[in-house]
């Protein structure tokens, strides 16, 4: 019964231990940064992309069959999700239906496709809104370089009309985006260090360092060129770009050795026979 007693005590503890781990790991992956305000404009190209924060909701108007452009960060270990929501004219003003489109990029502008999701949808004459979402696959910390594996770094989203009556073109739309990075889980950690592809929005600059190609009118430059500061498509998230040395797996590993542990504890237990603590040692009987 007493090492009964024991296995409940530790299997509760472990409970608890895994527990208050995944709890936080759950929510960083949804929780946008406090305090900024939200973004209520798109870029027009990759170079201009709007850089909207994960769990961050941004808004833009826009004319239908404009190229609507967004930016975020995406770390290893990560699973990026993108939902936009289109507010479409009124029916009398729209001569048929259209089809929209959403497209996600990696920071070396590839194409990268949707492991789930709705990338693309009709909406008919008489729809008043339109969804699309995609979510990609899970954020690579390392790749061969023949494949197309998501890598940490910067993640374009490109928005816009695919098909639609030529009389539609410039008719007013309303966008509202969500990007998000939920955390993949231990299980599916990878080893593996890589530069964030993360482009250099200053034509002439190399990354990681602050040095500018020679220019006769560098003293028109504003100030934020003064600093030294190289801006990058995104802000590098909080917790770094690598997924990091901890995960639920570690969790996972504890419970597995102390449950090992018990199970060897319990097995001598019952397998030790039993003790009689009267008997006297071999060797010293009274018949001699």
């Amino acid at each position: 019964m007493r090492a009964l007693r024991t296995v409940g005590a530790a299997l509760t503890l472990c409970a608890a231990a895994w527990l208050t781990a995944a709890a936080p790991a759950a929510a960083d992956g949804t929780d946008g940064k406090d305090g900024k305000d939200t973004p209520t404009e798109a870029g027009t190209n990759f170079r201009t992309a709007t850089e909207i924060e994960p769990g961050q909701k941004a808004t833009a108007a826009a004319s239908t069959g404009d190229y609507l452009y967004w930016a975020f960060p995406a770390a290893a270990g990560r699973i990026p999700k993108v939902e936009a929501e289109l507010k479409l004219p009124d029916a009398a003003s729209r001569h048929g239906g259209a089809t929209w489109q959403l497209d996600v990029y990696d920071g070396l502008r590839r194409h990268q496709p949707c492991a789930s999701g709705t990338p693309t949808r009709r909406a008919a004459q008489q729809d008043r809104s339109v969804t699309v979402s995609c979510t990609l696959r899970q954020v690579r910390s390392w790749s061969e370089r023949w494949a197309n594996d998501p890598l940490p770094g910067a993640y374009y989203v490109r928005l816009t009309v695919v098909d639609l009556p030529a009389q539609d073109l410039g008719l007013p739309i309303d966008a509202e985006i969500e990007a998000s990075t939920g955390e993949a889980g231990g299980a599916h950690a990878d080893g593996g260090d890589l530069t964030p592809l993360n482009p250099v929005l200053r034509a002439g600059t190399a990354p990681g360092t602050d040095s500018e190609p020679p220019d006769d009118t560098s003293s028109a430059s504003s100030d934020d060129d003064k600093g030294g500061d190289v801006p990058h498509a995104v802000a590098e998230p909080e917790d770094g770009w690598g997924s990091g040395w901890w995960s639920d797996r570690w969790v996972w590993t504890v419970i597995g050795a102390a449950l090992a542990a018990l199970a060897g504890v319990g097995g001598y237990t019952l397998t030790r026979g039993p003790r009689h603590p009267g008997r006297p040692p071999i060797g010293t009987g009274s018949d001699i």
